[in-house]
């Protein structure tokens, strides 16, 4: 089973591109999603969080904004966050690959924001990085409701460059030229890589 990982800075498209490997017939683990359910009333992270940072916790779920502002108030704080947290995503994304495996996936594609950042690139066997020209992508962030220029460049000083990440990479896929265009780049690259498997 070949392991792919995906990623992209803020608004390049990768939730977009994501959705094309899953149509595509590639099982996707979203680690964004993964860690909604585990901040969600019920999810496993709730009740650690309630204990470090009370007022980030409101009907029975997290308040993602409050625990945004502790995050931005101390760096020590994401990392006692990160320490919790990173454990209980590594177990969903275990779950993930063992039921890929029992449906006889050939190729499996994880969707990781910050996987350069976390260091992720190095537990897949391909890396797949969504990209768009600057101006394109600021676009695309500022049209979000609530989002500020402010805030964008925030985003982007916590990710590793796009120019970095694109030199990292095994692929890329070009989102700037449309739906279409970004398909037809999904296709091509899983028959590469379908055909290096033969």
């Amino acid at each position: 089973m070949i392991v792919i990982g995906l990623t992209g800075s803020i608004g390049m498209g990768k939730t977009t591109t994501a959705q094309m490997f899953r149509e595509a017939g590639c099982p996707v683990f979203d680690a964004d999603a993964a860690v909604h359910e585990l901040y969600d009333q019920g999810g496993a992270a709730v009740p650690l969080i309630n204990s470090v940072f009370p007022d980030a916790v409101k009907d029975g779920a997290v308040d993602r904004k409050v625990l945004g502002g502790h995050m931005r108030a101390d760096p020590l704080n994401l990392q006692v966050l990160e320490s919790f947290i990173h454990p209980m995503v590594a177990e969903k994304r275990a779950a993930f690959f063992n039921k890929a495996q029992d449906d006889g996936a050939d190729i499996v594609v994880l969707d990781v924001p910050l996987l350069f950042e976390t260091g992720g690139h190095k537990l897949v066997h391909k890396v797949i990085v969504v990209t768009a020209p600057y101006a394109v992508q600021r676009e695309r962030v500022l049209a979000r409701p609530g989002m500020s220029e402010d805030m964008f460049e925030t985003l982007l000083a916590r990710q590793t460059p796009d120019a970095e990440k694109r030199q990292s990479a095994d692929f890329l896929i070009f989102t700037h030229k449309g739906l279409d265009a970004a398909r037809e780049q999904v296709q091509d690259i899983l028959n590469t890589i379908r055909e290096d498997m033969l």
